[in-house]
């Protein structure tokens, strides 16, 4: 049935919910998971000499965050006896960033959370759990 399945994290509670479902789903479909962390852009604005954080000094801090939230998929993963690929990307819109990554990964679902933050801590929101299911052609789980 699945053998290829995206779990899109951004360290919140309930996208670590969602992995914990994407991992049962996997163990006994015998599934490989893949998962994304989506870093926003650095916020330019016509005052960006006032901005409050340098430009590389918000990009790494976005790595950081994305790595520790990968790392932590990929551990879930090695525990579960799952292999795992990882990814970090860019995007002003974290759905098209995730129906990306699931078409590159060539992933037959996509299990995420039905609610999460949106900022500098977190990308994804519910809003963006349903502009995946508007617009992605590959089946979503949604968990709650």
């Amino acid at each position: 049935m699945f053998k290829r399945i995206l779990v899109p994290t951004d360290g919140s509670e309930l996208s670590a919910k969602a992995l914990t479902t994407a991992l049962g789903l996997a163990q006994s479909l015998q599934a490989q998971i893949f998962t994304v962390a989506v870093k926003e852009p650095f916020p330019y604005s016509a005052l960006s000499e006032m901005q409050p954080i340098p430009p590389q000094e918000f990009y790494d801090s976005q790595e950081r965050i994305a790595q520790r939230n990968l790392r932590r998929v990929e551990e879930a993963c090695q525990k579960a006896g799952l292999a795992c690929g990882t990814h970090s990307v860019e995007a002003l819109h974290p759905w098209e960033a995730i129906l990306n990554e699931a078409q590159q990964n060539d992933c037959d679902l996509i299990v995420m959370a039905s609610h999460g933050r949106r900022g500098v801590a977190a990308l994804l929101l519910g809003s963006e759990t349903q502009k995946v299911l508007t617009h992605g052609k590959v089946p979503v789980l949604v968990v709650r």
